[in-house]
């Protein structure tokens, strides 16, 4: 596996296509960030760490509205091979507001807006409407 954070959300959108309650990902401190990320803004339920040292995952209750996903489109922007960076002044909304940005700043993962209000840019790590 060369990118985890892809795969996160690959597993991601596959349990959401079957209706799974829960996905379970390996652990690592980027993708616990970025899946309390999901959990604060309501695209996700629940995220929970389970077991120690190398055993350790995450498990990610998924949340639907009317049988539908709703972060039902998970797009990664920021690949290995090419990464995308982004100012603070340049970063705009998501599907006129209606989607959210995730961006690793220097003060931690956030989202495109609260990153514009604490004037930060960094890199773009996914987009999800």
């Amino acid at each position: 596996m060369t990118d985890p954070i892809s795969d996160m959300l690959t597993r991601i959108r596959n349990a959401q296509a079957v209706s799974k309650e829960t996905v379970v990902v390996p652990f690592s401190k980027m993708k616990f960030s970025l899946a309390q990320v999901l959990e604060k803004k309501n695209l996700i339920k629940k995220v929970s760490t389970q077991g120690k040292k190398i055993k350790k995952v995450i498990e990610i209750s998924l949340s639907y509205r009317d049988g539908e996903p709703i972060a039902s489109n998970l797009k990664r922007v920021s690949k290995q091979g090419r990464r995308v960076y982004i100012k603070c002044d340049e970063i705009k909304p998501v599907r006129q507001g209606y989607g959210l940005m995730i961006i690793s700043t220097s003060q931690g993962l956030m989202t495109g807006e609260e990153a514009r209000k604490n004037k930060l840019g960094g890199e773009i790590i996914c987009e999800i409407w």
